[in-house]
């Protein structure tokens, strides 16, 4: 085992420490086992990372005096739904897991939202823990307490603020991940070069190649950054009442075409990739920013093998209507987080939903 990064999401009392190495999984039984005050651990996964994971992850924690439940959910989106929430609490009251148990994340986004949302409601809150197995997870779903399941109306609708006890990132696992689930995580992770360091940025655009082949230090370099960027910003806003809500940029547009589909087409990191593009467009139709900037992030983009144009296959209204029920809606009226340059944004609120139909029509058009 190689801690090679450690960060504190300081909360208070709430802190948790985010460790990023390699041969973590090996000893997670020995991280938890000092954070959690009893002995029953339910391992919340999936289809796809469960078969090359749990068993590891169940004897670790088992070594430590730990009674494990493994529940092994359907892998994808349409997994993240109260139904399912359900099926794994019925889990937990069956094995009678008590108040002082505690639930692990081991898998993706989708894991560690719906894992977390048990968590959060399971006897008004039991102790969890995240193991994400997703570049996609590792740089942003898993930090933060944003837990969730989705509504066939509307995105991450039902959920709560809810802080785990660690997070542990064991970079081995990244040599599992399909490459399109690589890509979709690297979205996120120009995300941030984009709203809060240009320099990380610079980094992204020089370091493409190695990137995209999963160097080691290159994948534990826009790791920590990207973790250490959300930490901070969370430590200052943990609820979202201000700066946290620019993390959202891409996500408006990006939601709302997650949504369209049913979620059936784009993953996030894709959708959140189209929704950058547009929203720099939108930003420089504005004059908040040069017109270089939409040019910079969509190059980035494409260099990372993601989509900067909406699927024509869309329908307009869908979208239109699936943003509307989206909840960074305030007011009834949409809030999108535009870029002013690299590295910087600003939360635009009142955005016309004539112009960003325009916006998008020209999408569909072409």
């Amino acid at each position: 085992m190689t801690v090679l990064k450690e960060l504190t999401v300081a909360l208070g009392a709430r802190s948790y420490q985010i460790e990023i190495g390699t041969g973590l999984l090996e000893q997670c039984g020995e991280k938890i086992a000092p954070l959690v005050k009893g002995r029953q651990a339910a391992v919340v996964t999936d289809s796809n990372v469960g078969p090359l994971y749990s068993t590891m992850v169940q004897k670790s924690l088992e070594q430590q005096g730990f009674a494990v439940t493994v529940v092994t959910i359907p892998a994808g989106e349409g997994s993240k739904s109260w139904q399912q929430a359900e099926q794994i609490l019925t889990v937990l009251l069956e094995h009678r897991f008590h108040r002082d148990a505690c639930v692990i994340a081991l898998g993706g986004g989708v894991v560690g939202d719906l894992a977390g949302f048990v968590a959060s409601v399971y006897q008004r809150g039991i102790a969890f823990v995240q193991i994400p197995t997703s570049l996609l997870a590792q740089v942003d779903s898993s930090v933060g307490g944003k837990v969730a399941v989705n509504h066939a109306l509307g995105k991450n609708m039902i959920g709560a603020f809810y802080q785990p006890q660690l997070v542990l990132v064991d970079l081995d696992t990244l040599q599992t991940l399909e490459q399109r689930h690589w890509q979709n995580g690297l979205a996120e992770v120009v995300k941030y070069g984009v709203i809060y360091d240009a320099e990380f940025f610079r980094y992204l655009q020089q370091h493409t190649a190695a990137i995209l082949q999963r160097d080691l230090q290159a994948a534990a370099e826009i790791i920590a950054n990207c973790c250490r960027l959300k930490a901070e910003v969370v430590a200052l806003d943990e609820r979202e009442g201000g700066v946290r809500a620019k993390l959202n940029y891409g996500h408006t547009i990006g939601h709302g075409l997650e949504l369209a589909g049913h979620y059936q087409g784009y993953l996030h990191g894709e959708a959140v990739a189209v929704g950058m593009v547009l929203a720099a467009r939108y930003a420089a139709q504005k004059g908040m920013c040069d017109a270089e900037v939409e040019t910079e992030v969509a190059a980035l983009l494409r260099q990372f093998m993601l989509p900067i144009k909406a699927d024509a296959a869309l329908a307009l209204t869908e979208v239109m209507d699936s943003m509307m029920l989206d909840k960074k809606v305030q007011d009834g009226k949409l809030v999108f987080i535009l870029p002013e340059a690299l590295g910087r944004v600003k939360i635009i609120k009142d955005v016309s939903q004539e112009e960003i139909a325009a916006l998008l029509q020209k999408e569909f058009e072409v």
